[in-house]
């Protein structure tokens, strides 16, 4: 299996799921959630074992070298290295330095940034995956809230496929005559 063709395909495949994702006015941590949610959607409709916050092969910074940073969503899969997938909305270091580490380990890293675009692509393995939202101001104390609603056509209205037989009204449609 060639690693490499298989981490673009996957990417692409997650790319495309995520497509369907729509919300309305979710702050950060809300918008975060749902992404993570819908990775996970994904990665069970594969068949696959699905990990949340699983323990990363990177251990974290001094002091707490003792240990390891989580990854967002982690996957075993029975016909192929593991996958391993972190949800972000900003442009973090540590973030890539883990992906990183996770594929010299040998798995497959999928970076999914969502925000409202300017997207640096990390240098391989990871594969970026992107899911562009917008923003506004929020109420006070909510902060900044995202929406996303796709650029979706309507769906097709059924047209009846046909005519339909009149049907007689139950009321008059005329005064009655009056009765003397």
């Amino acid at each position: 299996m060639d690693v490499t063709a298989e981490g673009e395909r996957l990417a692409a495949d997650l790319g495309g799921w995520l497509d369907d994702l729509t919300f309305v006015d979710l702050d950060t941590d809300e918008v975060t959630a749902r992404v993570i949610d819908s990775v996970v959607r994904w990665a069970k409709a594969q068949g696959w074992r699905v990990y949340r916050r699983a323990p990363s092969v990177l251990p974290l910074p001094p002091p707490l070298e003792q240990r390891h940073s989580v990854l967002d969503v982690a996957c075993a899969r029975p016909d192929g290295p593991p996958v391993v997938v972190e949800v972000d909305h900003t442009d973090r270091a540590r973030t890539v330095q883990k992906l990183r580490a996770e594929g010299d380990a040998g798995r497959i890293p999928i970076w999914v940034r969502w925000g409202v675009g300017r997207f640096t692509a990390p240098p391989p393995p990871v594969r970026m995956v992107t899911c562009e939202v917008t923003r506004r101001a929020g109420p006070t104390g909510r902060g900044r809230l995202h929406s996303r609603t796709g650029d979706r056509p309507a769906p097709a209205h059924s047209t009846g496929g046909g005519t339909a037989a009149a049907q007689a009204l139950p009321i008059p449609l005329t005064d009655p005559e009056p009765t003397a």
